[in-house]
């Protein structure tokens, strides 16, 4: 059974917390690949540190909202663009892809969306057509690419799993991968003054990702890692 690993790190460029927890993870850990935030001041630290870990695949993280569980409820944080607008989606699908243009002098090498809004109409056809366009994967639409987001440390309503993100919980679900490829979505980050809706988990993300028991337990499980930038044709 041949097995590869994509573990891609989201919210780059969210703050330079979040851009050093990855860079840490990249460095020491397993990421291999990260989507980019554009719209965060922390955007251009991000695409700057990109450029200098040319192995780092850098995909697109489309911006549209985020949602925190307050008061036995999902809440809006921030909305950019109503979702049921297509037309408003449409326009800031690619001005958001302009701006990763600009800010790395290439395209995306995969795409993506915060808090996963794209699962749903309209986002969805929107940012499939753009996958298509520039011939790469979608998360979650990408047949030959299965997903995996086990790896988080909260329940659907925001309340803490630690073990989630736990060196046993990996070595898990490493041991029950499926055969071929395989993303693995993380958020590591460092400590920053700032409260967010995912704080303490990024630290122990990395911790987590940078344990010398999780890369050896991939060469003995036999799983390569691999980037969205290295995969074949036939699987974008």
């Amino acid at each position: 059974m041949t097995r590869f690993l994509i573990v891609n790190a989201d919210d780059f460029g969210q703050s330079p917390g979040v851009n050093r927890g990855i860079i840490e993870a990249h460095e020491r850990g397993i990421v291999t690949s990260a989507s980019l935030m554009v719209r965060w001041p922390a955007a251009a630290a991000a695409a700057c540190l990109a450029g200098t870990h040319s192995d780092l695949s850098v995909g697109l993280h489309v911006d549209l909202c985020e949602h925190a569980y307050q008061e036995e409820r999902w809440r809006a944080v921030y909305e950019v663009v109503p979702l049921d607008d297509g037309v408003a989606v449409d326009e800031e699908v690619h001005r958001q892809l302009a701006a990763f243009r600009r800010l790395l002098d290439r395209d995306p090498t995969h795409l993506d969306s915060h808090q996963h809004v794209h699962r749903n109409e309209p986002v969805r056809s929107i940012l499939a057509g753009v996958a298509d366009e520039l011939n790469i994967p979608l998360r979650h639409f990408s047949p030959a690419i299965h997903y995996c987001g086990g790896f988080y440390g909260q329940t659907g309503t925001g309340q803490p799993r630690p073990e989630c993100i736990s060196v046993e919980s990996l070595l898990t679900t490493l041991a029950g991968l499926p055969e071929g490829f395989t993303e693995l979505a993380c958020h590591p980050g460092l400590p920053e003054q700032r409260e967010t809706m995912y704080g303490s988990e990024r630290a122990r993300e990395i911790e987590t990702l940078c344990d010398p028991h999780v890369r050896a337990a991939l060469a003995g499980l036999a799983i390569e890692l691999r980037s969205f930038a290295s995969l074949g044709k036939e699987v974008r």
